[in-house]
């Protein structure tokens, strides 16, 4: 008989160690962290203790991610509130760069927008003409774009700076939200750090800043 048979009958046959009680009080086991064989007492007050060790782990990286969500809530909550409070598109404007740039402490942050208002603010940098392939990229994306930068056409508005940019995040604005509407604008998030904007991070909060800048931008455009 092998050691899985042997641990096959065990399982199947509890009523062993009621006939053979004996057996447990003698039985002595490897100790897992060194040291002399220990009792099977002891053994399970070691299993139970490193099993307590890992959920108290497990329930610290809880509780940091709740804090840190927590802090993230917060900011698109100053960012709101600083949105809903804007009377212009510049207004708006420097109210998303200024919180995206300094609470967010994100590096580089640009928007540009096409075919909504009526040309009062034309002139304005955000207005500058795209190439219809940016449009069009913008208008097919479901989520928001997180991952490298090499390649994307939004890197050229930042000028030379672009050089030096590895990842961003690229936020469609939509009429309705990211729930539907036609796309009439883009949002960009960029960095110098490789990991700041990657492939496969959540986009909850980036699709939220989206709809409230989208809401936001559409009332104050001119």
């Amino acid at each position: 008989m092998n050691a899985e048979e042997v641990a096959i009958y065990l399982k199947t046959h509890p009523e062993f160690f009621e006939q053979y009680g004996e057996m447990l009080a003698n039985l002595k086991l490897p100790n897992p962290h060194g040291g002399a064989a220990a009792s099977l007492a002891d053994r399970q007050v070691t299993v139970l203790r490193d099993k307590v060790a890992l959920l108290e782990s497990k329930m610290g990286e809880l509780l940091r991610f709740g804090e840190q969500n927590d802090g993230i809530a917060e900011k698109v909550h100053r960012l709101a509130v600083a949105l809903m409070g804007a009377t212009t598109l510049a207004d708006a404007v420097r109210n998303l760069y200024s919180h995206l740039g300094g609470a967010f402490a994100v590096p580089h942050v640009a928007v540009r927008i096409w075919g909504v208002g009526n040309g009062q603010d034309a002139a304005a940098t955000e207005f500058a003409e795209m190439p219809d392939t940016l449009k069009a990229f913008a208008g097919s994306m479901m989520n928001p774009y997180c991952g490298f930068a090499a390649g994307q056409e939004s890197v050229a508005w930042f000028g030379d700076r672009g050089e030096h940019i590895r990842s961003m995040a690229q936020v469609p604005l939509r009429e309705h939200g990211h729930d539907g509407g036609a796309c009439f604008g883009l949002l960009v998030l960029a960095s110098e750090e490789v990991q700041r904007f990657y492939p496969d991070m959540g986009t909850l909060y980036l699709s939220r800043i989206g709809d409230m800048a989208s809401a936001s931008l559409l009332r104050v455009v001119g």
